[in-house]
């Protein structure tokens, strides 16, 4: 898992990372783009309730991190959809080793669902997700369909489902790697195809952890 999916907690990915956000937004110090995301599930057979999210129906909450090429940072899929964006941070190994300084000098861009930190930036007025994992978000679900409600939804056991959605994770990172030719999407339409000739001069080292 840790060989294709890895957060930049040294300086010299950090370096990279950073300078993929500088180049499109201007920010500075970016080390990641963090939001959830809730993969559809038939409601399971112990603590069903748990498992509703905020839209009523039975769900996988996933934390998400991911650069400014759409390459996966971080994932964290354990959490039932009943909880909060914040919490599963809060609770993750990645929130509480930047709470305790392992993010150097840099910060995660997130948006209203998280408080503000000092490694952690959420806008001021009209907070939306970042557009980075907005996207990212938007490509994994489009090729692995079992993730997104528009493929149904997940029969199987809550810890089963986690290790689908990491695999998937794993795989995207692979293929953004090889440069295979992905489906564009952002914010939720079909934007055209995205192919190596989109990311030259982005650098696709493919990070991060649970």
């Amino acid at each position: 898992m840790t060989t294709y999916v890895k957060f930049p907690y040294d300086v010299a990915h950090q370096m990279v990372v950073k300078r993929g956000f500088c180049e499109i937004s201007g920010i500075p110090n970016t080390i990641g783009a963090i939001d959830c995301t809730h993969v559809r599930m038939k409601a399971p057979s112990a603590n069903a309730i748990n498992y509703v999210n905020r839209k009523n129906y039975h769900s996988i909450n996933v934390q998400i991190v991911c650069d400014a090429s759409c390459n996966i940072l971080n994932v964290v899929a354990r959490w039932p959809g009943g909880n909060h964006d914040s919490f599963i941070l809060q609770n993750s190994y990645l929130g509480q080793r930047l709470q305790a300084g392992g993010g150097e000098e840099g910060w995660l861009l997130g948006d209203r669902g998280y408080g503000l930190k000092t490694w952690l930036m959420t806008p001021l007025a009209n907070p939306t997700t970042p557009q980075e994992v907005q996207r990212t978000i938007g490509l994994l679900k489009s090729h692995w369909m079992c993730l997104d409600a528009a493929g149904g939804m997940l029969l199987y056991r809550p810890d089963k489902i986690c290790q689908i959605v990491l695999a998937c994770c794993v795989l995207h990172n692979i293929a953004m790697a090889h440069r295979v030719y992905l489906c564009h999407v952002l914010n939720g339409k079909d934007e055209g195809i995205l192919t190596s000739e989109h990311l030259v001069g982005q650098d696709s080292w493919t990070g991060a952890p649970l």
